[in-house]
């Protein structure tokens, strides 16, 4: 586990493993446009907090949710109380405003832990999967999207917690968080 303390208390960790075990307010899913669960970290959420969660995503309309933006459900039978599924996007050439879409799924989930009084929040890797999207920017981009709001001294969130599947995407966020300006 990697840790940054900032000196309002806030706190930002890197650990590897499984997100649907982490015990915190809301689980951020990467889910996909249709909000239709899926595979990866999707399918994991799913699976885990059982058919509650898609109960409530059956009843949004309309039931899409472009790349950047997010919705929030309850969380099943997962420690927490909420889960944001925020829809990243599909790389392509990093030419096409991919960098922004993922700036604002981190962005909209802090927006949502305010919004719904959130202390504590986990993230996976959004868009470093089966989207394509570069590991070391994907890492970069989070860390600075979601380090800066709580250095800053976001409303509620105190602790934000990235859990990351596979000890290579734990060690670039360790390196990208070691060389990063968070104060």
């Amino acid at each position: 586990m990697s840790t940054k303390r900032f000196a309002n208390g806030a706190v930002l960790r890197l650990i590897e493993g499984d997100i649907t075990k982490v015990a915190v307010d809301a689980i951020v899913n990467a889910a996909n446009s249709a909000l239709a669960g899926g595979g990866g970290v999707d399918g994991a959420i799913h699976r885990a907090g059982g058919p509650s969660i898609m109960r409530e995503l059956d009843e949004l309309r309309p039931r899409f949710c472009p790349a950047g933006s997010a919705v929030a459900t309850g969380a099943g039978n997962l420690p927490a109380k909420y889960v944001f599924h925020a829809v990243g996007p599909v790389y392509e050439d990093g030419q096409k405003g991919e960098a922004g879409e993922l700036r604002s799924c981190y962005e909209t989930c802090m927006k949502l832990a305010e919004e719904k009084g959130v202390s504590t929040i986990s993230f996976p890797a959004m868009s470093a999967g089966i989207y394509g999207y570069p590991i070391d920017e994907a890492a970069e981009i989070a860390l600075d999207a979601v380090g800066n709001q709580i250095a800053r001294g976001h409303p509620t969130v105190r602790e934000a917690i990235f859990v990351l599947f596979g000890a290579g995407a734990y060690e670039t966020f360790v390196r990208v968080l070691a060389r990063s300006r968070l104060q």
